[in-house]
């Protein structure tokens, strides 16, 4: 008896142990793309850092059943079990978000943006720090560009896996307060960590 339960501890700890050596090399395939520390220094790419957990859960489950479409995703996320996902959600959720983009402000493109959010009740869903909470993302501090392609794609009905509430709420929006909205938000920042 005393030898199956040694046996079964030495099971547990491979298992914790291939776990959690699997679980840094998907860090590492993460932290490719979308930074070390989660904040993505490419402008097409968004950072992960400071997102609710349950936000990048949904993600990566939306990612690894295709249906969110993304060929740099797809490879990343086939076949990850729904624990590594978790896991994964968790330690990005933990990370301190930072704002990245570093060209001025400028004024009137912040102040239409900030118009443009309150017009669309942006923050009923994404909080009023704009900061996130549950499966609605964070947006304060996001990659400006990244925000204005989503958002883009939202709006023409082009994003796969998104919500309607999006689609019809982007509906109609210009070009212009899309940049405008992506500018403001993207410098914006929020009051608390992810919810």
């Amino acid at each position: 008896m005393a030898a199956l339960r040694k046996g079964r501890w030495a099971f547990v700890a491979t298992a914790l142990f291939t776990f959690c050596s699997f679980s840094q090399e998907r860090i590492g395939l993460c932290a490719a793309c979308h930074g070390p520390d989660g904040n993505s220094t490419s402008p097409q790419v968004p950072s992960i850092a400071g997102q609710p957990a349950l936000f990048l859960e949904t993600q990566l489950v939306l990612f690894r059943e295709e249906l969110r479409k993304s060929e740099q995703m797809l490879p990343v996320v086939k076949g990850m079990k729904d624990a590594e996902i978790v896991k994964l959600a968790e330690h990005f959720s933990k990370l301190p978000a930072k704002g990245m983009e570093s060209a001025p402000s400028n004024p009137a493109l912040t102040k239409t943006g900030q118009e443009k959010a309150k017009a669309l009740r942006c923050g009923v869903c994404h909080l009023s720090d704009f900061g996130g909470q549950n499966q609605i993302p964070r947006l304060a501090g996001q990659r400006e560009s990244y925000l204005e392609a989503e958002m883009r794609a939202y709006r023409d009905g082009k994003r796969t896996g998104g919500d309607t509430i999006m689609a019809a709420t982007l509906y109609g929006v210009s070009d212009a307060d899309l940049k405008a909205l992506a500018h403001f938000l993207s410098r914006s920042r929020p009051a608390a960590p992810a919810r």
